[in-house]
């Protein structure tokens, strides 16, 4: 089990006005059925309101706090702005308590800082051309996509990267964040999972993985929106 050092954390409590109640369903609709398996019980939390728009124009901000949020893997920085308003965004990689940032087409090219993506060509390896009113944007997956000029985006890469190490090491710890416990479907009875069944350890039976109903589990697609895969320049890796 690993657990992280949490050495870039500088403030332990929330900012209060920034903060809502955060009611989990348990996975349970309106009528207390199951929509969500495995969702359940964990630690209580409180929603952190990010600011993700960066609409706030031309108006500097001094980073109050790097803190740690619940409600995401990434480290949230608290924003105390020259006109008074606190807002939260997401710490990208590099931030530190007393960075000056600003969003608007006039802000500097640097991390944490939110400009137009007209304004961003050339300072990131994602964004690849420029055309009329909108720019190509290669995301991580591979996929080149097209998205209007006057969109924003914020310089940097999201911190935390070491979370990708981290291990959860028991099951408590999963408890912990809400994630109730998977029950595979060789395990289950024949009513109970496509896969279920069968005298001792036998295997699944079905020569395509399922979920307990029917739809193929691996490397099935599941896209059904069609309208957007115009912007779609080449499909992902």
């Amino acid at each position: 089990m690993t657990t992280p050092t949490f050495e870039e954390i500088t403030r332990k409590g929330p900012e209060k006005s920034l903060v809502v109640a955060n009611t989990p369903t348990g996975g349970r609709n309106n009528r207390g059925k199951i929509t969500v398996r495995h969702h359940g019980s964990g630690h209580k939390r409180a929603y952190r309101l990010i600011d993700f728009k960066r609409d706030k124009w031309s108006i500097p901000a001094r980073v109050a706090a790097i803190e740690y949020d619940p409600n995401r893997s990434a480290r949230i920085a608290l924003l105390h702005y020259s006109d008074g308003e606190k807002r939260y965004i997401l710490a990208p990689d590099g931030l530190g308590v007393g960075d000056r940032l600003m969003a608007g087409a006039e802000a500097e090219i640097r991390a944490g800082n939110a400009l137009p993506l007209t304004r961003s060509a050339g300072c990131a390896a994602q964004l690849m051309a420029k055309e009329e009113d909108y720019v190509q944007i290669r995301l991580m997956s591979g996929e080149v996509r097209r998205v209007h000029a006057d969109c924003m985006a914020t310089i940097g890469q999201v911190g935390n990267l070491d979370h990708e190490n981290m291990t959860i090491g028991k099951a408590g710890r999963s408890r912990w964040l809400g994630r109730r416990p998977h029950v595979r479907g060789v395990a289950m009875n024949p009513v109970d999972h496509p896969h279920g069944g069968g005298e001792g350890k036998s295997g699944q039976g079905n020569p395509h993985p399922v979920s307990p109903w029917g739809q193929l589990a691996k490397g099935y697609k599941t896209r059904r929106r069609k309208d957007t895969g115009k912007f779609i320049i080449k499909r992902r890796e």
